[in-house]
């Protein structure tokens, strides 16, 4: 007779685990609260799915116990994923040197042949299904989870907690898998947004907002660098936003919930030095000293921004540039150079694309994915306490998880 593992979690995470466990010889029933599974999955990479990085790197994880993402990773890695995909018939091509996506650019495609593999290996998948209640006994060393939901019980030796986070609810990630955890005992780290827009403080934003810019960003808290991240800044009509700014997101959320001071510190002309950044300034206002100062970035700023910064250094954009003094310039220069954004704050999960913070990973053995508290119960993908940067690295680790996660819970319940 098959052993049965249980999956609350249709998503990346919970979909992978279940191929696991079904291929290593379990019944596998997964419980999806929301109508379909996979929701969050389709929008991932801009709906073209960045499956995962060659570059996989323990800097490219943050956990509060910052050993324990890569020893899952090592696990099952980039090539891993790849070889795994490819063996269900999804092609992968790389971008960016080392980001990887299907080669149908489709998001689609990855989500239907992981369904397509959990029709074939016979998993049974229960949508608007809730799980009410969890109830775990023992009886001759053997686990048993009892499962009260609104579609009747279902009991099994291994439960897998893959619910994700409370990043984008629309998706089905409403935070309630932290509710179950903690109910059989784990703790929690407080989940925050990650990946997502900062807030800044300044009416002037509501100008701003649509520009896109080349800029350096470093941020500060407390007065201390903790970090810098560059690329592509965009500038909304209430703060920052862009690649960059979600690389550097969750430490700001976590330091604004401590009530601590977050400024980003953005450089305008990121392909120069300071010393370099002088010598243009003054060459360019002797090369164009007839023109309006509202007119001499043209071509190197947007405009607007431009006019921003020249208001924030009492500049004139009528005084002609030939007129600027050297305190003025070196005034311009600064803001070019350092304009300090003041974070008010991040926005909320419905704008983040995963959370900082979830089940404490202290409590749970990242050889197994099986918690140290509760023998037969097994996490996987965002509940944990565990985030990536952009670029297929939330995505790496749902894979490696669930394919842990799945193959433990199967391997285990043959144990009895």
């Amino acid at each position: 007779m098959k052993k049965k593992v249980i999956i609350i979690g249709g998503g990346a995470s919970g979909l992978t685990a279940a191929i696991w466990a079904a291929r290593s010889g379990s019944s596998v029933t997964v419980i999806e609260h929301t109508s379909r599974v996979g929701k969050k999955l389709l929008s991932t990479g801009n709906g073209r799915c960045n499956l995962t990085n060659s570059r996989m790197d323990s800097d490219c994880f943050f956990c509060s116990e910052p050993d324990f993402p890569m020893e899952v990773i090592r696990q099952f890695g980039w090539k891993d994923t790849l070889r795994w995909f490819s063996s269900m018939g999804i092609l992968c091509r790389s971008r960016m040197e080392t980001y990887y996506y299907p080669m149908s650019d489709q998001a689609s495609s990855v989500l239907e042949v992981l369904c397509l593999e959990c029709e074939r290996l016979g998993v049974e998948i229960r949508t608007n299904c809730t799980t009410e209640k969890i109830h775990r006994e023992g009886k001759k060393g053997q686990p048993l989870f009892t499962l009260a939901t609104d579609q009747g019980k279902l009991s099994g030796e291994a439960l897998i907690l893959a619910c994700g986070s409370k990043a984008a609810p629309n998706t089905g990630s409403d935070g309630s898998g932290y509710d179950l955890a903690r109910a059989m005992g784990h703790g929690i780290i407080k989940p925050l947004p990650a990946l997502v827009q900062l807030r800044c403080q300044g009416s002037h934003y509501k100008s701003l907002g649509g520009i896109r810019t080349e800029a350096r960003l470093s941020l500060y808290i407390n007065g201390e660098l903790v970090r810098q991240e560059a690329g592509e800044l965009q500038l909304t009509d209430y703060g920052i936003s862009g690649i960059p700014v979600f690389q550097l997101s969750r430490f700001a959320a976590r330091a604004l919930d401590e009530r601590k001071r977050v400024q980003v510190q953005i450089d305008f002309l990121p392909f120069m030095d300071r010393e370099e950044s002088r010598v243009f300034l003054k060459k360019r206002t002797e090369e164009f000293s007839s023109r309006n100062m509202g007119d001499l970035l043209l071509g190197v700023l947007h405009k607007k921004l431009a006019l921003v910064l020249l208001k924030a250094g009492g500049i004139s954009p009528e005084l002609p540039a030939g007129q600027l003094t050297q305190g003025q310039r070196e005034r311009l220069l600064r803001l070019l150079k350092e304009y300090e954004a003041l974070v008010s704050s991040a926005n909320p999960f419905a704008n983040a694309q995963v959370a900082s913070g979830g089940v404490d990973v202290s409590q749970v053995n990242p050889q197994t994915m099986e918690s140290r508290l509760v023998p037969g119960l097994y996490f996987a993908g965002e509940i944990l306490d565990v985030d990536g940067i952009c670029g297929g690295y939330n995505l790496q680790w749902a894979w490696a998880t669930g394919r842990i996660a799945g193959t433990q819970a199967a391997q285990r319940g043959k144990k009895h």
